[in-house]
């Protein structure tokens, strides 16, 4: 399968690299190049891209903006942020809304071509450790425990305790091993997390097992 590609930064040179880089990859197809946040949503709706490389910072719409609006579509495509720093408090932002993850834009190209790929097959390219490092240094004061908390009461107990090991960085295989269940009912379980809660991935579900402060203890 061929992965459709839209590209969007407000620097021109940017855009050219990143489409000369995608575009060598065999199983990747740079649909459309975008120079603003306004220019998102009539080129989703012209070439229905599978992923969205997304600027942070750009003139008339940011990215921040631009990603809310497109992930509050029933039809979003993926969204990975492209940002300079891998503190910037604005990516916490983006991943609430709904963004598969962030890229740094100096991120290897085959890193980049990697974590395209892996998100159009519905793998976040953030991982959950990350994820966390991430929201530690920067959205300390962003945290409501007792919201967190209210929701992810709504989940079973077995439910609650998948939730958990995936805010832990674990993976399906890991989740079975320590939990012992199967992979399958693994899948089942995070798919049912996914529905109750209103999230979009594993990304979001690690987000509010922080804010619920059921990681406090880790290292």
């Amino acid at each position: 399968m061929t992965v459709g590609v839209l590209i969007v930064d407000d620097d021109p040179l940017v855009r050219a690299g990143l489409a000369m880089m995608l575009g060598g990859a065999p199983d990747i197809r740079v649909l459309a190049e975008a120079a603003d946040g306004t220019e998102v949503q009539p080129l989703v709706d012209r070439h229905a891209p599978d992923v969205v490389l997304m600027d942070i910072r750009m003139p008339v719409m940011d990215g921040l903006t631009a990603t809310e609006a497109l992930r509050a579509r029933r039809d979003a495509p993926e969204v990975i942020v492209l940002t300079t720093f891998d503190a910037d408090a604005h990516v916490l932002r983006a991943l609430r809304a709904g963004a598969a993850g962030f890229l740094l834009k100096d991120t290897p190209p085959a890193q980049i071509v990697n974590a395209v790929m892996q998100v159009a097959a519905g793998h976040p390219v953030l991982s959950p450790a990350v994820t966390r490092r991430l929201i530690a240094r920067v959205a300390g004061e962003d945290q409501d425990r007792n919201r967190a908390q209210t929701r992810l009461d709504r989940l079973s107990t077995r439910e609650h305790e998948v939730a958990v090991a995936v805010g832990q960085g674990k993976s399906n295989a890991e989740i079975s091993a320590v939990l012992y269940m199967s992979v399958p009912t693994v899948k089942t379980h995070v798919s049912s997390i996914l529905t109750k809660l209103g999230l979009n991935n594993r990304v979001q579900i690690a987000l509010l097992v922080h804010d619920a402060g059921l990681l406090d203890q880790e290292d």
